[in-house]
């Protein structure tokens, strides 16, 4: 059941944490969840299955990003650690990983059952102001400067952030990402992209998501009242923020099932780039 076509945004937090309270309660009698698997309520950063996304995505950071078991791999908005549990049986205490995010119960979560059982995975939770994630923080994304080393990871990656964030936001971000990566590091990074096929693919009614409200001349929403909800930009405009920071797009641009296409890696757009 996809909550989201029946349940307005605002509402949305509360409505899937009573929806899945459900079956944490018969998970918790069968005993069907491992430690390092969240309750279903406390999972904000989707409706996938929390597993199947994050094995997903560990085989494109392996298979398309180049990760090695031995690299310092920074994730960006890591949520409550679906990318990071698949990643403590392949990264090796001779890297390591570090994770930030805006929502502090996810951070609490994976520093009690993530870190506890691997110490060399970090995370942190830093109070930045979202509109739908996180309405109490006191940061700007804008002004927010990564609390690491320049050029400290071989690897950094976010999934599901950009398509939440303000082109002046996005804009620091791909700056940071600049910033903390070393020279021939990698990043993955994933979007909705406006281009002619997602424009008319979206025109003829295929996309799951309608991006009918202009932000910017760069970007659209799918909601005005919280455009944070959903955020698509121009693919020109996201490619020359990354080229701008000297960063450049390892070809081809794999592209996402949002907009209808028949062909395709995944939900969202996904872009590697290297430094």
């Amino acid at each position: 059941m996809e909550l989201k076509k029946y349940i307005p945004a605002f509402l949305m937090p509360a409505a899937k944490k009573v929806y899945f309270l459900f079956f944490d309660m018969i998970d918790t009698l069968k005993g069907s969840r491992d430690s390092l698997t969240p309750p279903r309520s406390l999972i904000f950063v989707g409706l996938g299955d929390f597993k199947q996304i994050g094995n997903e995505f560990k085989k494109y950071f392996i298979e398309l990003g180049g990760l090695k078991p031995d690299h310092r791999v920074l994730d960006i908005g890591c949520g409550i650690g679906r990318m990071a549990v698949p990643l403590t049986g392949y990264l090796t205490k001779e890297g390591g990983y570090w994770g930030f995010d805006i929502v502090k119960k996810g951070i609490d979560w994976c520093e009690k059952h993530i870190t506890k059982e691997f110490d060399h995975f970090h995370f942190q939770h830093v109070n930045i102001y979202n509109k739908y994630y996180n309405k109490k923080g006191t940061i700007v994304a804008d002004q927010f400067k990564f609390p690491y080393e320049t050029g400290f990871f071989d690897f950094v990656f976010l999934t599901s952030v950009f398509t939440h964030m303000r082109p002046a936001e996005l804009e620091n971000y791909i700056k940071e990402i600049a910033r903390v990566l070393k020279p021939g590091g990698k990043a993955v990074l994933t979007f909705f992209l406006l281009n002619l096929e997602s424009k008319q693919l979206t025109e003829a009614g295929r996309s799951l998501l309608d991006f009918k409200h202009q932000i910017t001349e760069n970007c659209k929403t799918t909601n005005l009242a919280i455009p944070e909800d959903a955020i698509a930009y121009e693919e020109n405009f996201a490619l020359s923020i990354i080229n701008k920071n000297q960063l450049t797009v390892d070809s081809p641009i794999h592209y996402g099932s949002w907009c209808g296409r028949e062909n395709y890696l995944t939900f969202q757009d996904l872009v590697i780039v290297k430094k």
